[in-house]
């Protein structure tokens, strides 16, 4: 069964909780794909991911970089899985495909935004109905994440 987490992101923007997440994820071992909704949007955080930090480096590439399956980190608008992702991480709305392959699946939306709040309302009523495993996290005033009821 697919866990499913769903980052409320209210203080921080996608920009600065992504990589946290991938670091996360990496030191793992999971192998992820990033799905986002345009292909300008890839190329965004594919220039965030390379600049975050001076003090780390994501491996990571897109579809339009070529050898998608040697990806640890693979940033693609598509619903495959090129790199045998064990994590798929979907961004701005982007619905992705059947989450069920996965160990772990992390939606995370602007709950600024009220069209992606909206998005994500919807996407956690078709998930539940699919009797996956589902948390919620928000962050706090501090910016520390904590998981909600």
């Amino acid at each position: 069964m697919t866990d499913i987490l769903f980052y409320h992101l209210q203080r921080q923007p996608l920009e600065r909780v992504l990589p946290t997440l991938l670091e996360k994820c990496r030191q793992r071992g999971w192998k992820v794909v990033v799905q986002a909704t345009s292909k300008e949007r890839v190329v965004a955080l594919d220039d965030v991911l390379w600049t975050y930090s001076d003090q780390s480096f994501l491996p990571h590439g897109t579809i339009e970089a070529g050898s998608p399956e040697k990806q640890p980190i693979l940033l693609m608008t598509e619903d495959a899985n090129p790199n045998d992702a064990d994590v798929r991480i979907l961004v701005d709305g982007a619905e992705g495909p059947d989450l069920s392959g996965y160990q772990r699946a992390i939606i995370l939306f602007d709950g600024n935004d009220p069209d992606a709040l909206a998005s994500a309302r919807k996407h956690w009523v078709t998930l539940k109905a699919a009797d996956h495993s589902m948390t919620y996290w928000q962050q706090d005033e501090t910016g520390r994440w904590g998981q909600k009821a």
